[in-house]
């Protein structure tokens, strides 16, 4: 008896794994789906430094992968694939540093009033007329500093020409622009120009102006150090007078600092 019923155990064990077994061959397998990547964005930046007032080169620009969201000021590859053409001979109106994406309201086209864009608030452009002597050999490039030099022909007491007097006029006033370059070479050269633009202050035009009319200008190259003084205008009160004195029948005449009050 006990023989049968193990029997029978043994059977119906089988014929469960058996029915198992088939069941789960039926199920149908289970496809995983391939999740596809979201194609990578990128973004227009500086390839390298770029310093203000720069001409931007196709070289200057490169495409870089931007994760997340792109705000709308920056310039997108899948928007402007041919911004890096469609912006060369732009000016840079700020500096950018290698990476920095770049956005169009920090650039001005030429032709469309790009220097002025170059000017801060409150700031004036006036252009001398110079010469590779007057402008420390050619080496002063746009974005230097530099003190403006007036020297003129002072008549003596017959009114003949008589001694020739230099003084600076202005100080630390920025180089905009030598005849049309906006900004220094890559490979940091001179620039020969006829011309060279100042950026200065409303007052200190007629301070310029007067200069050219009475004589001729020269601009002294600053170092990078005194770029943060002040530029001044040289007071009024503190131009030099002549003193004239008789020496044994013989008249001579020296210069000396005096007050517009005369004293």
């Amino acid at each position: 008896m006990i023989r049968i019923v193990i029997l029978l155990l043994a059977l119906a064990s089988g014929g469960a794994a058996s029915w198992l077994a088939l069941g789960m061959g039926d199920e149908p397998s289970v496809e995983v789906a391939e999740v596809e990547e979201a194609p990578a964005q990128e973004v227009l930046v500086a390839a390298a430094e770029l310093k203000r007032g720069a001409a931007i080169e196709e070289n200057h620009l490169r495409w870089q992968p931007w994760e997340g969201d792109i705000p709308p000021v920056f310039i997108s590859r899948s928007s402007r694939a041919d911004a890096t053409i469609e912006l060369k001979g732009s000016l840079a109106l700020s500096d950018f540093v290698a990476g920095e994406p770049i956005r169009e309201d920090k650039l001005a086209q030429r032709g469309t009033g790009y220097l002025s864009s170059l000017l801060p608030p409150g700031k004036r452009a006036i252009a001398v007329r110079v010469t590779a002597e007057s402008t420390a050999g050619g080496f002063i490039l746009p974005n230097d500093h530099v003190d403006v030099v007036h020297t003129a022909v002072r008549p003596d007491a017959a009114g003949d020409a008589g001694k020739v007097v230099s003084r600076a006029i202005l100080s630390n006033i920025r180089v905009l622009a030598v005849d049309q370059t906006v900004s220094q070479a890559a490979d940091g050269t001179s620039v020969i120009g006829k011309t060279a633009t100042l950026e200065v202050n409303p007052e200190q035009i007629a301070a310029v102006a007067a200069a050219e009319a009475s004589g001729t200008v020269s601009l002294a190259l600053r170092a990078i150090s005194d770029n943060y003084e002040a530029s001044v205008v040289e007071a009024e009160g503190t131009r030099r007078g002549v003193v004239r004195f008789f020496n044994g029948g013989r008249m001579s005449m020296v210069e000396v600092p005096s007050r517009s009050d005369g004293s």
